[in-house]
């Protein structure tokens, strides 16, 4: 039998005959992109999972068969099978190297959506994702949290496993977790060349809420007026890579219905985001909410909005610095930002502009193992890829960690000794903002120089692969 008519009939075995067409819809999606794998294998060399295990069921190419076997036997997936597609980071550098061009990261949602409405985890599996999905986007609840948190951090090394990578995870300091900032609109210094809608995100929202006031302090100095949307806006990002498509599409919904209202107030020229693993969910709306109605035109709207803020500020041009900022920085391609948006030589660019000594760094291709909620769930291969990531970090000789994205910083940052600063921490401090919170209490010495630098090799190579891209 077919595999839509199986799971037809099994939806409906389950009085879920409401909920057919959608998920048949999604199947057959699935299924298309499935046909267009050839199995060459070039993605595998570039898998961070089948690199460390060297396991064929750890690679794009053979979770992609575990997948068609799956959806196509039309029951509940087999317990080995949940493993491998969960060992999955979704960092999508198989995309980036596959000739063959499948879209892997709709591939992989929609089998993590279809283990999540017919697999039974293990109760702690369940409760834990289910506390991690509900906490995480909600940003009292998870300002409670993490007081929480930092009771039992002094308990830190009597715990294993998942427990004892979420308390490692917490943001080390004396400070409370900063309130969720409400909706406040930031007039631009001078005369007004744009305005955009920030999205402060959910976790940085809380956890580091400097790199937000960074970004408005950046963006409202070179012209922009900047409109922060308050109350915990969720893009959904967290939730629909944990198979979640109902709380995704609700959170990432209620955005859209903000971002919208903002449009009609005023003429709003882009969506910027400061996290880029939001930013590539964000810019996949128009897919996301495809098939539904009358939102789906607004989500779509959304997406064709949306940039990352290294893309705006490049465009900016920002001006030279009044100091020399000739400091080192090895520059950490976030997973989202170079496999999913292809946002690669903008931020290096601005940051060339103003003077730092851009380096990359070596494996640049395979992630840290932050990949979300990743590295609470999948510690063990979460921590290898980090200490592989810091141990590429510290070859650059660099003395400044930078990033466009806050889980990235955090994960690389628990096996690092280099302070690790978002990009536009960076950029705000050599355009007249304050020196960065992680580098108050580091002796950097920058190189001296005279005029600026001719453009790297690397930074040419990295022009040329966008341009292929």
């Amino acid at each position: 039998m077919h595999i839509f008519h199986i799971f037809a009939n099994w939806l409906s075995s389950r009085g879920m005959n409401s909920l057919a067409t959608s998920q048949k819809a999604g199947l057959a999606e699935a299924d298309a992109i499935i046909k267009t794998c050839v199995h060459y294998g070039f993605c595998t060399n570039t898998c961070p999972t089948y690199v460390l295990l060297g396991d064929e069921n750890e690679s794009p190419r053979g979770r992609i068969d575990l997948i068609k076997e799956m959806l196509h036997s039309g029951a509940a997936p087999k317990k080995d099978t949940v493993k491998h597609l969960d060992n999955c980071l979704s960092c999508l550098s198989c995309m980036t190297t596959c000739a063959a061009k499948v879209d892997y990261v709709h591939l992989i949602d929609k089998a993590r959506i279809h283990i999540e409405e017919t697999y039974r985890r293990p109760l702690a599996d369940r409760f834990l994702r289910s506390t991690l999905a509900t906490v995480l986007p909600n940003t009292k609840m998870l300002s409670w949290a993490l007081r929480l948190g930092g009771v039992a951090r002094p308990f830190t090394q009597l715990l294993s496993g998942r427990l004892r990578a979420m308390l490692e995870l917490l943001p080390v300091g004396d400070r409370a977790p900063a309130a969720p900032r409400q909706r406040q609109v930031f007039a631009a210094a001078g005369e007004r060349k744009l305005r955009v809608v920030l999205h402060l995100g959910c976790v940085q929202q809380v956890v580091a809420q400097h790199i937000n006031e960074a970004a408005i302090r950046l963006l409202t100095r070179h012209g922009v007026e900047v409109i922060a949307l308050g109350g915990g806006a969720c893009c959904g990002a967290l939730t629909l890579h944990m198979g979640k498509e109902r709380q995704a599409k609700s959170t990432a919904g209620q955005f859209v219905a903000e971002v919208m209202a903002e449009t009609k107030k005023h003429t709003i020229d882009a969506v910027i985001i400061t996290a880029s693993g939001c930013g590539t969910t964000v810019k996949d709306y128009g897919g996301l909410f495809a098939a539904d109605g009358e939102v789906a035109a607004d989500a779509a709207k959304v997406a064709r909005m949306a940039r990352d803020i290294s893309e705006l500020l490049h465009d900016l041009k920002l001006p030279q610095p009044k100091e020399n900022m000739a400091y080192k920085v090895a520059y950490h391609d976030a997973c989202s930002m170079l496999h999913g948006q292809r946002v690669v030589a903008q931020p290096r660019a601005a940051l060339k502009r103003v003077g730092f000594r851009v380096h990359d760094i070596a494996e640049r291709h395979l992630c840290c193992g932050s990949a979300g909620t990743y590295n609470m769930l999948q510690p063990d291969i979460a921590g290898r890829l980090g200490q592989r990531k810091a141990a590429n970090v510290a070859g650059t000789g660099a003395d400044i960690l930078c990033a466009g994205n806050l889980g990235c910083l955090t994960q690389i940052g628990r096996y690092s000794d280099i302070p690790a600063v978002h990009t536009v921490e960076l950029l705000d401090w050599a355009t007249g903002g304050p020196r960065p919170r992680a580098l108050r209490n580091r002796d950097l010495t920058p190189e001296i120089t005279i005029a600026a630098p001719p453009e790297s090799n690397t930074v040419r190579a990295v022009a040329v692969a966008d341009s292929f891209w």
